[in-house]
């Protein structure tokens, strides 16, 4: 006997995020959760996916109406999130990235570059990517070694990013780069640069399978002198640590999305699972000791879901944005860890079978812990920004 589940409602929605929401769910039913496993098992880009969420608007549409976007908020952002990852994670992560930068771009970047970068992305015609981390450090923002140099009327650019969503498919990329060393002002060493993946000196392989997220692709980036033109910065040099971070703060609350998709996966899963299954001349979710855990991964799912939604006001509101989206993000993606855990634990010997969407999860939900800021680093953020 299999259970409709209403564990994603509208009720801590906005309503003018309803209507997105709505087609999200729509589409991850009909596009995302019949090809799940099979790009789960391939561990090929959803090329075909992502053109079918770009005809149907619900990619890049985070970008703003005068540059071809629809100019989604961050509730629209995360009400499409949290559906599309409970369909799957992998899918649902090659779609966000398809936008994933742009919005420093439309935050602080000249008239031309929103021109010629953001409407082709707006479009369909162009996919971007975000290139921040390095192999020697991803969550120092002020240790990263990857350098950029003037020489004359361009930038010169030396080193490795890691783990760079796009990084082979994407036309573009923001990145991020060492343009000063002073000792006493680690922080504004730093700079943002548009970077097009065809200028000469940019490198980028694809990093080997991962255990999750395989329908994701990330890459390793080597910029051997990479030359791009000067008005190629974004903003001012020297400001490109702050604007991640105010970036960050918004990306962290979708991230908390991702985890409660995931967590909404894992019981879905396992709730249909133990109501199908009989031992011992009862179905198995008749036993007080499954009630429990079923009931244990609801508190976390709902639990971190509201957080997640009321930091999402309180960030777009800017009110102790960098607190509020730690929460979320650390709180959601470890209720799916714990979800996924105990979905597990719920199949038995099943669980272990690569068929069964909850091993997918199982292996997914390690990953969201990971991006945006590792878990023990949204820790000290909490810690350190905490009302006092």
């Amino acid at each position: 006997m299999a259970l409709i589940m209403e564990l994603l409602s509208e009720e801590l929605v906005p309503e003018h995020a309803h209507e997105v929401k709505q087609e999200a769910r729509e589409f991850a039913a009909e596009h995302i959760e019949p090809v799940a496993a099979d790009y789960y098992a391939s561990g090929e880009y959803p090329w075909d996916v992502l053109e079918a969420a770009t005809e149907a608007g619900l990619v890049a549409q985070d970008i703003g109406e005068e540059w071809g976007g629809s100019g989604y908020d961050l509730q629209q952002v995360l009400a499409i999130a949290e559906e599309f990852y409970k369909a799957d994670a992998g899918i649902a992560l090659t779609l966000q990235l398809a936008s994933f930068g742009a919005e420093i771009v439309e935050d602080h970047g000249a008239e031309w570059q929103k021109e010629e970068f953001l409407e082709p992305v707006a479009a369909g015609d162009q996919i971007t990517g975000l290139a921040v981390s390095e192999p020697e450090t991803g969550s120092d923002l002020a240790g990263m070694t990857t350098a950029a140099e003037q020489d004359g009327d361009e930038w010169v650019l030396n080193g490795e990013k890691y783990w760079i969503g796009n990084g082979v498919e994407a036309d573009w990329v923001t990145l991020y780069a060492k343009t000063g060393d002073d000792p006493n002002d680690r922080y504004g060493n730093y700079s943002m640069f548009i970077v097009p993946t065809d200028a000469d000196g940019y490198h980028a392989e694809h990093i080997p399978e991962k255990m999750g997220f395989r329908a994701s692709k990330q890459a390793h980036i080597v910029l051997d002198d990479c030359r791009i033109p000067e008005e190629n910065l974004i903003g001012v040099e020297g400001a490109g640590f702050y604007m991640l971070a105010e970036f960050f703060n918004h990306g962290r609350v979708v991230v908390g999305g991702h985890g409660i998709g995931l967590a909404a996966a894992a019981i879905e899963e396992a709730w249909e699972f133990v109501h199908d299954r009989e031992a011992f001349g009862k179905t198995v979710d008749e036993f007080q000791a499954v009630q429990h855990k079923l009931a244990d991964m609801h508190l976390g799912l709902q639990s971190a879901r509201t957080l997640t939604w009321h930091a999402a006001d309180r960030v777009a509101n800017q009110e102790n944005a960098g607190y509020w989206a730690a929460l979320a993000k650390t709180k959601a993606t470890e209720a799916a860890m714990d979800a996924a855990e105990k979905g597990m634990q719920l199949h038995g010997g099943r669980s272990v079978l690569t068929e069964n969407r909850i091993s997918r999860v199982y292996r997914d939900v390690r990953i969201p812990v990971i991006y945006e800021g590792a878990n023990d680093i949204q820790r000290n953020l909490i810690y350190n920004q905490a009302p006092k």
